[in-house]
């Protein structure tokens, strides 16, 4: 039986890489579409490589040519136009088109936990959010118009050992490296999931060419649960020293920054319990097996092989002064 034909749109990214070296381990005929930029996260070897602008249509119907794949998974759509060129070109060329939305799409404030794919979807205060909705709105209209083969995916916060979690990212990692207070929003309480994207990779491609996927979602996540005082606190053990938090409203970091507020008040504020069993259901062996803790510890070393991606930013330290000094 021939392997399965496999193409990623995108495939080296922070959510992508893990589940690119997954299918070839896996034995899928991997095609990878990106720009062939720099990146953190090489191609995994055996899987080929295609160069084109994902946002220009001649370019990539110029890359693909007439060929066609049992599985399209696109990791870098985030708007409806974007979908819908996706729909125009691969109408008919594959058996599964994989669109990767995002658990921020559920209603804000979530009015019951745990969250399951059933949760309506509503979010007033994040246009990414509001774009991956109308996304989800297109496959659903062409499934059932013309049963054009979408799985839709919903991952929820998914990190490698690039991903510093905490807003500023190494700016805030060096704050609380020299003992300085980092900024944390709320009371540090609202209740949070991570999964590593190596274990996100289980699930994901575990879908891939399941028949039983076709035209239904999924949400992929841990069922480890932290509260952001906790997050902040493993990433301090992992480095060595101590969490000094001062917490500020997310209404107060939404006035202060335009373009993190969104972020706050239709994500990181509200706590989030996810249920996973309908994609265990499908993919029985899924599992997600690397506990933040660990996690943290990997993201540290991370740093500490790589030196010239510590990047502190002046302007972001000084606006987290402003908001602690606010704050009392």
């Amino acid at each position: 039986m021939p392997s399965p034909k496999i193409l990623f749109i995108g495939g080296t990214g922070t959510i992508s890489a893990a589940s690119s070296r997954l299918a070839i381990e896996r034995g899928y005929e991997l095609t990878i579409l990106n720009r062939g930029a720099t990146s953190l996260r090489p191609a995994p070897e055996g899987a080929e490589l295609l160069r084109a602008d994902v946002r220009d249509p001649a370019a990539v119907r110029e890359a693909l040519g007439n060929r066609e794949f049992d599985v399209v998974a696109d990791f870098v759509a985030f708007t409806p136009e974007q979908v819908q060129a996706d729909i125009d070109l691969f109408d008919g060329r594959t058996g599964q088109y994989v669109f990767i939305s995002s658990a921020s799409a559920y209603q804000k404030p979530v009015g019951r936990l745990p969250i399951t794919e059933s949760t309506p979807l509503r979010n007033p205060f994040w246009q990414y959010s509001r774009d991956k909705i109308a996304g989800e709105d297109l496959l659903v209209e062409a499934y059932r118009d013309r049963g054009f083969p979408a799985t839709i995916v919903r991952p929820s916060h998914t990190y490698d050992a690039t991903s510093l979690i905490l807003n500023g990212g190494w700016t805030t990692m060096d704050r609380m490296l020299r003992g300085e207070p980092i900024v944390l929003h709320g009371d540090g309480t609202s209740l949070w999931v991570l999964t590593h994207t190596r274990d996100f990779a289980k699930a994901f491609v575990g879908l891939l060419g399941h028949p039983q996927a076709i035209g239904d979602v999924f949400q992929i996540t841990s069922d480890e649960v932290l509260n952001w005082n906790q997050i902040a606190g493993l990433f301090a053990d992992a480095a060595g020293v101590e969490a000094k938090i001062v917490h500020v409203t997310s209404d107060a970091i939404a006035a202060a920054d335009p373009e993190m507020g969104p972020g706050h008040l239709g994500d990181r504020t509200h706590s989030v319990i996810f249920d996973n069993s309908k994609v265990k259901a499908l993919v029985p062996d899924y599992a997600a097996t690397t506990p933040f803790a660990a996690g943290a510890r990997e993201i540290v070393d991370w740093y500490d092989a790589n030196p010239s991606e510590k990047k502190v930013d002046p302007k972001l330290n000084a606006f987290f002064d402003g908001l602690i000094a606010a704050a009392g």
